[in-house]
């Protein structure tokens, strides 16, 4: 049975986004860790479907086609393949299509969906965000396994993605020289 993984940077206080949606104190810790991006690709090639809801698609989509086709030079180049390649699945009420490559649309209920790609064979799930498709996936206990990168750096008020009580149990933590720690928690 494939697992869902959930990887997501987190601020000291909690935030996974600003109050607006933006993520820019994600570089404020200084410059890119080359050992915390070859955990990132490692977890991006254990699996080979995203789940994604449909608020942050659209910047997601056109940012990583953009880099692989604009940007062969980019140190992200390596992800972006995967993120290109992989299947996404975005759930949507509102919407049949979004246009993006490996593109799927998914309008039916999470749980049941989510269940029923966790039978199909294949590697695992990744799941990224937004903050509220995320918080739906942890409110239904769907996440088996979270990768929470916690950055040095508190931003006082933005988005959550805890928005109840969750118990986990920390399986591995590592730190990294940019200052962020990697955290790896299983459903207790």
């Amino acid at each position: 049975m494939r697992k869902l993984l959930m990887q997501v940077n987190m601020t000291l206080d909690g935030y996974v986004a600003r109050p607006d949606g933006k993520t820019d104190w994600m570089w404020l810790s200084g410059e890119r860790d080359e050992e915390g991006f070859k955990r990132v690709i490692e977890l991006a090639e254990s699996c080979d479907t995203i789940l994604m809801g449909r608020k942050m698609s659209r910047e997601f989509l056109d940012y990583w086609e953009d880099v692989v086709d604009n940007q062969p030079q980019s140190p992200m180049n390596t992800l972006a393949q995967l993120m290109v390649n992989h299947h996404k699945i975005i759930f949507s009420r509102t919407q049949k299509e979004i246009k993006g490559r490996n593109v799927t649309v998914e309008n039916g209920d999470l749980a049941t969906v989510v269940n029923t790609l966790k039978q199909k064979s294949g590697k695992n799930i990744m799941v990224y965000g937004g903050a509220t498709f995320v918080s739906a996936l942890i409110s239904l206990n769907l996440i088996d396994e979270y990768y929470i990168f916690i950055n040095p750096v508190a931003i006082g008020e933005g988005m959550p993605i805890f928005r109840e009580q969750k118990i986990l149990k920390l399986e591995s933590a590592t730190s990294y020289k940019n200052g962020k720690v990697l955290h790896k928690y299983l459903p207790a």
